[in-house]
């Protein structure tokens, strides 16, 4: 059936030493998953279960791109994150079950507008405007397979930013898939950023920002 207006094409990431491709379906976001992230939010890391934010599929950026710095904000801060691909979903999926889920990894940047985020919260009004604008989801290329305990960073121009360990998070990635799945039923080509790390700070035009995760392929961009 024929279609109007014509539809972009799909959203695709690269999978390291493949021509084969990742379809990108939803990208779902937790929220303070870092206790000392948490905490440079005004949070209390011991109370809060995770929630979960979306940004659209097409905020995809691949490694390596350039970007215009985005409109309406004056504090654009980069987030460093481990990112989750699922093969497969279902509806109330257990911790124990999560891992059969999970196709692979990639680090991630997660891009926010500070200043619209911090004006939302003050409104007590959703985040959309601050997260889920055009470009604002850098990942590298996808490694397909389980990922170990590994160090994640974010170095602007060069200048470490953020340090720590993904055994640092508050929520494991098998909870994080279970609680997720309680809210919607997961698919295939979904991913999970699981969040970052204190140390968050702003990129400035003319800057390169990397985030690395262990030995999977960086997220490099550079802001115009």
């Amino acid at each position: 059936m024929p279609i109007l207006p014509e539809t972009p094409a799909p959203v695709t990431l690269p999978i390291k030493g493949s021509a084969l491709r990742f379809p990108v379906r939803r990208i779902f976001c937790v929220g303070r998953n870092y206790a000392e992230h948490t905490r440079e939010m005004g949070g209390d890391p011991t109370r809060e279960a995770p929630f979960f934010f979306i940004k659209p599929a097409d905020a995809c950026v691949e490694s390596g791109a350039t970007i215009p710095y985005p409109p309406r904000t004056a504090d654009l801060h980069h987030e460093a994150e481990l990112v989750v691909a699922l093969a497969s979903g279902g509806r109330d999926i257990t911790a124990e079950e999560a891992p059969a889920l999970i196709w692979g990894h990639a680090a991630g940047n997660d891009l926010t507008r500070r200043d619209l985020q911090a004006e939302a919260k003050s409104a007590r009004r959703p985040w959309d405007m601050a997260k889920a604008f055009d470009r604002s989801a850098i990942l590298g290329a996808l490694v397909e397979g389980p990922v170990a305990d590994a160090p994640i960073s974010c170095h602007v121009n060069g200048r470490l930013t953020q340090s720590a360990m993904l055994s640092d998070m508050i929520w494991s990635v098998p909870e994080i898939i279970a609680h997720l799945s309680t809210y919607v039923d997961l698919c295939a080509g979904d991913l999970i950023f699981t969040g970052t790390p204190a140390g968050v700070g702003p990129i400035a035009p003319g800057e390169t920002c990397t985030v690395t995760v262990g030995d999977l392929p960086p997220a490099t961009v550079t802001v115009t």
